[in-house]
């Protein structure tokens, strides 16, 4: 019988023998290309207790999972000494933004993911002007990418492929037809499910109908629909939570980055949990990711109104109706926590808060944003609190998502895993290692429907990473974004290192496709 390691030993490294398999020699060929792990502290993603093992890789799937017990050698081509370190699946992040094919994910890879999924918050990954999904997953199959990509078809770039204006509120038979016809062409090319982005252009003039229309579609190839919901407000949250799961029944609905904005203590979190639970009682296959900080980061056109958005005519409403604008403005941004709040994380205001920005302008932080716009910039927004975040965070239902990416001015971009590991497993101790891992791995993979991803048993995917968590460290910060984590020594994807020392190492991730069919339609 294994013997479950203290927490102690766990974070330094340290774990008693494990009851496994026992070891078969590797010759030939698969001896060739394969790759040993010796003697490490296996965490395999499921949330069992970590034990030591010796683990094999060949052509990129796990080949050998076995006891070290007794065993002086191994054949691999490469023998990688454990050391102490933990072994574990490479971290799924469900929500992320940017682009392979554009754009280096090395910041990604540095803190030990090695699958994202785009197309989230209803606007999805394109080829220039083309906004068919399938053009971009043809080019991402052929491309050389740093890691693993899954995306989701997305309502907003659907919405326009088929030539649905943002400025229909409500559209026709005609058009609603078109929508689902094209989610269900991306459902069938390979997407992962639905996203939605209600608060922002063209998602944020959905109505009821529109919606349900898409995730009837979804449901039939029983995909996930994720939502940036229609507002995430202490007042209006579990409102946005019944429109996510009544427009996707029979679906699976998903919310992403969990959170009360305006909402305080661990008290309130504890009440959304429980309203969650009540719905999973009911049989309603309700998850959710989060990220381990108290800012989001978005565009300032969440502080307008709708009827100042695209694709109104914003300098008639200026004309026409400034006064109200400016109240609204003002309201808005006071009960967001102030000017103060808001770090800008685009040019030019890079590092300002609006108050400051709004001083050296010299105008009343309404007449500034008054002046740049709703589409003026993106930035930071701290309206969060840190207990109610982390309650929500520690919940087992809830996944680890970053929501960030290359050019997202945020630390989330670069140091959430690493921030994950650092301080609720190593500082705080308030998750086990395996539970820390369980979250960022196996739970979102089960999430995506991912076939043998985010779990270390033979024949999986080779995803791995190799890390002592004492080493860990997040050094992103809101001052320096993009500063990438430390302490992960290994990043494999695909059985191939593609990050290690510091350095990216060969581009081995792939497109993944979802493989589901959709069921018979009902007669």
């Amino acid at each position: 019988m294994s013997q479950r390691p203290t927490r102690r030993q766990v974070i330094c490294g340290g774990v008693a023998g494990g009851a496994l398999a026992s070891w078969p020699g590797s010759t030939g060929a698969a001896a060739a290309s394969s790759t040993l792990f010796r003697e490490v502290t296996l965490v395999d993603g499921t949330g069992a207790p970590p034990q030591l093992a010796d683990v094999l890789v060949t052509g990129g799937k796990i080949a050998r999972i076995a006891s070290p017990a007794g065993r002086k050698s191994g054949s691999a081509a490469r023998i990688i000494e454990g050391e102490g370190r933990i072994l574990a699946p490479g971290f799924i992040d469900t929500h992320s933004h940017g682009d392979p094919l554009e754009q280096s994910l090395e910041s990604l890879l540095a803190m030990g993911v090695t699958t994202i999924v785009l197309g989230v918050d209803g606007s999805g990954p394109r080829v220039g002007k083309d906004l068919d999904l399938r053009t971009w997953m043809r080019a991402a199959g052929r491309a050389r990418i740093d890691l693993n990509v899954a995306t989701l078809s997305s309502h907003g770039t659907l919405r326009r492929a088929v030539g649905v204006s943002d400025a229909v509120r409500r559209p026709d038979t005609a058009m609603l037809g078109r929508m689902a016809a094209q989610l269900d062409t991306e459902l069938r090319a390979g997407a992962f499910g639905l996203s939605y982005g209600l608060e922002y252009v063209p998602g944020i003039y959905s109505e009821t109908a529109e919606l349900t229309n898409l995730g009837r579609t979804t449901s039939r190839y029983g995909a996930v629909v994720m939502s940036h919901m229609r507002s995430e407000n202490d007042d209006e949250i579990e409102a946005s939570i019944n429109e996510l799961i009544a427009s996707t029944l029979p679906g699976r609905p998903h919310i992403s980055h969990l959170k009360v904005v305006f909402g305080k203590g661990e008290k309130r979190a504890r009440a959304l949990l429980a309203f969650l639970n009540e719905k999973r009682r009911q049989g309603i296959e309700l998850t959710a990711d989060a990220y381990p900080y108290t800012a989001g980061f978005t565009g300032i056109a969440i502080l307008f109104p709708q009827w100042a958005l695209p694709p109104t005519d914003y300098g008639k409403v200026v004309t026409e109706r400034r006064q109200e604008l400016r109240d609204h403005l003002e309201r808005r941004m006071i009960r967001r926590g102030g000017p103060e709040a808001l770090l800008f994380g685009t040019p030019p205001y890079t590092g300002k808060t609006v108050a400051q920005a709004a001083q050296e302008a010299g105008l009343h932080f309404a007449d500034f944003l008054i002046k740049i716009g709703p589409e003026g910039g993106r930035g930071a927004h701290f309206t969060m609190d840190k207990a109610l975040q982390d309650t929500l965070l520690l919940d087992p239902f809830v996944a680890i998502s970053t929501d960030g990416g290359p050019g997202i001015h945020h630390p989330r971009s670069a140091g959430t895993y690493a921030k994950l590991i650092e301080d609720y497993v190593v500082r705080d101790r308030t998750l086990p290692i395996e539970e820390a891992i369980r979250k960022a791995t196996s739970l979102p993979a089960r999430i995506m429907r991912f076939i043998d991803r985010g779990v270390i048993k033979v024949g999986a995917n080779a995803d791995l990473i190799l890390f002592n968590p004492t080493n860990v460290r997040a050094r992103s910060t809101y001052s320096d974004p993009f500063a990438k984590a430390e302490g992960f020594d290994l990043v494999m994807v695909n059985g191939q290192p593609a990050f290690q020392k510091g350095r990216r190492g060969s581009a081995s991730g792939r497109l993944l496709r979802a493989v589901t069919s959709p069921a018979p339609a009902r007669t």
